[in-house]
């Protein structure tokens, strides 16, 4: 009888310990830092994604993830920076993952795992009214405004007779301001962006169809299959419910 109640007790130890090491192992199934908080990386100046409003960072983006980290059970946490900051953040880990209508390429790619795409977009040129300019072909020797790291810098590479013709700011409604002042002859960024500059300055147009479309996806750090896996799972449900729909309605005219 002395030896049975040993081996239960003994059972009993090891069921604890393996329940403890259990709830260890979980934590680390996060694929976070903190298993109870999801830190999304931003920047908060690229309507209607991500903007500030009453003193928040609000926006298509922020709804999303918002909505994918209640799926996850975790707390959403928003880091506002320049957005060329966003890939070393997420390497040494000071976010988790970004989301900022961020362009999936093949160069990002090397550095960081894309989510499953949610948006499909394009560059737009902004140019002031009465200007002449038509299209790209017209700016190939004018000074021209891009956000630092973005997929609108890569595309003026492309068309402009010298890299010195590009003049880099660290968002696009600074690069617009720049535009409307005289500073630069024309902007490219991202097509809804643009419209809603567009729409609140009468002194814009837009110059579209010049460039391929374009796919935004969230990323994580290279090779953190956990949380990709994760996110991916939450975001088909928010998907699939009609959730998201919902949020992109809300945002996109």
């Amino acid at each position: 009888m002395k030896k049975i109640k040993i081996f239960v007790m003994v059972l009993v130890v090891a069921s604890i310990f393996l329940g403890l090491v259990a709830c260890k192992n979980d934590k680390k199934d996060t694929g976070t830092k903190d298993p109870k908080v999801l830190v999304m990386g931003t920047n908060a100046a690229f309507p209607p994604f991500e903007y500030m409003e009453g003193g928040q960072v609000v926006g298509l983006d922020a709804e999303m993830m918002a909505l994918i980290a209640k799926e996850l059970g975790m707390e959403l946490k928003i880091v506002d920076m320049d957005f060329d900051s966003l890939p070393t953040a997420l390497a040494n880990g000071q976010i988790d993952i970004i989301a900022a209508g961020l362009t999936v390429r093949p160069d990002r790619e090397e550095t960081m795992d894309f989510t499953d795409t949610y948006y499909t977009a394009a560059q737009t040129v902004i140019v002031l009214k009465d200007s002449g300019y038509e299209g790209i072909v017209d700016l190939s020797d004018k000074l021209i405004g891009v956000q630092t790291g973005t997929t609108g810098s890569f595309c003026a590479e492309e068309f402009v007779n010298d890299l010195s013709q590009i003049k880099t700011f660290q968002n696009g409604m600074l690069a617009v301001e720049a535009l409307k002042n005289g500073q630069v002859d024309a902007v490219v960024i991202d097509n809804n962006p643009a419209k809603e500059y567009a729409e609140i300055n009468s002194n814009l147009d837009l110059i579209e169809g010049e460039f391929a479309d374009e796919m935004y996806a969230m990323a994580v750090a290279k090779g953190n299959k956990v949380l990709l896996d994760r996110v991916n799972e939450a975001f088909a449900k928010i998907r699939g419910n009609g959730e998201f729909d919902k949020i992109i309605d809300k945002y996109v005219k």
